[in-house]
């Protein structure tokens, strides 16, 4: 079987009795046990998993409804709980915590069909966007070089994906940590609209936390090697607690390239490119405009990039604080001035995608990167500053609208694209990036 197959592929094949289901975990579990030299993928549960794989044949056979997923074996993020796996957070403090619950998502995905054989790797408490260690599991590597980082904190879920270790996973996205990962491992990565995905599942283990209205930065995603992939994903964990069966991906915009209107920016000076970004942005560019895609050039007009990157930083912290770290680190009236920046900055956003479909700019300044042990502080990236990473990604997070990065290049290390859309408008954003893999890279 090929391993590089998408999720929708595998699905396909197994639905028409033309793979087996369990023949496809069993060798994506040999190839977990083999791919040390990645360590993306650091549990399974191997009976539980052949024994699922078993009875979604069976269900083939006997001509049951199947799910969009059905069969196919896929890994989730370490910080997602699924009862009878660790939740561990890289944390050793959780080492031995097993939930006996899971996450939302976790269960619809399983009703979906797909079949969760283990948890791939995060860095400890989710606290690096762009690498993924920790002192239970130890280091995940780049599959393209393992001496260069995956991203992070989900470089586990991107590093398995790129290495054909799973189908699908799932991540999580505060700083970029869907994004980044997907850009520097080059695969496929949405942080969904705010809100749009059930959160619920998702939090260091302890005592549940109490459900909040405040708005949250902190999103959670699918990570895959289509954006087809992508689209099945979120069309199977959308919408709210006990209310799915009533929720609808809104439809895309356009369902041609060459329909679409683009606005782009690829470079600024606070997260100046390297050469190799730039080269790989403006030759994606050339090509959708050779594909008859209008391209206007510009920030949206109202939008402060810079301004929106220190707020989008506010808000990091106000995040912190809410789960109690810091708790003195803004005053109300400061809390209530970010607010009322953060709404205004999506309205601004908003009245942009009234005339462009799609923003796109680069994910990271940067491919992906050597390790780096060094304290935080002390980091850099080619002599840029290592924070420098969450220019790209804060725009989309400040305002909570959909973004998906994109790979653009095959060769060498990967180049990430961020495809930008409107409010509850991700299939937007998710068909003009499977327009372009279909058009681009047939």
């Amino acid at each position: 079987m090929n391993e590089f197959r998408t999720a929708q592929q595998a699905a396909a094949a197994i639905s028409a009795g033309q793979a087996s289901s369990r023949e496809l975990t069993e060798e994506l579990l040999a190839r977990i046990a083999a791919a040390t030299s990645i360590n993306a993928v650091v549990e399974t549960r191997p009976e539980y998993a052949l024994k699922a794989a078993t009875a979604a044949d069976e269900a083939v056979a006997s001509g049951a409804d199947l799910g969009p997923l059905h069969g196919v074996p896929m890994t989730i993020k370490d910080a997602i709980n699924v009862a009878g796996l660790h939740t561990t957070w890289g944390d050793p403090a959780f080492a031995d915590y097993v939930p006996d619950t899971s996450a939302t998502l976790a269960d619809r995905l399983a009703g979906a069909g797909a079949i969760i054989v283990g948890k791939s790797n995060v860095h400890t408490m989710l606290g690096d966007f762009g690498q993924t260690s920790n002192a239970i599991y130890g280091r995940t590597n780049n599959p393209y070089d393992v001496s260069r980082t995956p991203g992070g904190s989900s470089g586990g879920s991107a590093a398995a994906l790129a290495s054909g270790l799973t189908y699908l996973e799932y991540g999580s996205d505060l700083v970029g940590s869907i994004r980044l990962p997907a850009a520097y491992c080059g695969v496929y990565g949405l942080k969904p609209t705010a809100g749009l995905v059930p959160l619920d599942g998702f939090q260091p283990p302890g005592p549940t936390l109490p459900a909040t209205e405040f708005p949250s930065i902190s999103n959670v995603g699918p990570l895959a090697r289509s954006a087809a992939d992508l689209r099945t994903a979120l069309q199977v964990t959308g919408g709210p607690v006990g209310k799915a069966m009533c929720w609808r991906l809104e439809p895309p915009r356009h369902r041609r390239l060459a329909d679409y209107r683009v606005g782009y920016v690829l470079d600024h000076p606070d997260a100046p490119v390297t050469d190799e970004v730039g080269e790989a942005l403006s030759d994606h560019l050339d090509a959708l405009a050779n594909q008859g895609v209008k391209l206007v050039e510009g920030w949206p007009d109202g939008v402060d990039p810079s301004a929106q990157a220190e707020d989008f930083g506010f808000q990091v912290g106000l995040f912190f604080a809410l789960h109690g770290e810091g708790t003195d680190f803004a005053s109300l009236a400061e809390i209530l001035q970010q607010e009322h920046r953060r709404m205004a900055a999506r309205a601004t956003w908003q009245a942009y995608f009234a005339d462009i479909d799609v923003f796109l700019c680069p994910t990271s300044f940067t491919t992906a990167f050597p390790h780096d042990d060094r304290p935080f502080d002390e980091r850099t990236i080619d002599g840029r500053p290592y924070d420098a990473q969450v220019f790209w990604i804060s725009h989309a997070s400040l305002t909570g609208l959909p973004a998906v990065s994109m790979p653009i290049r095959s060769s060498g290390l990967p180049v990430g694209a961020q495809v930008i859309s409107a409010f509850h408008e991700d299939d937007t954003a998710i068909t003009f990036a499977d327009l372009v893999a279909d058009s681009l890279h047939p």
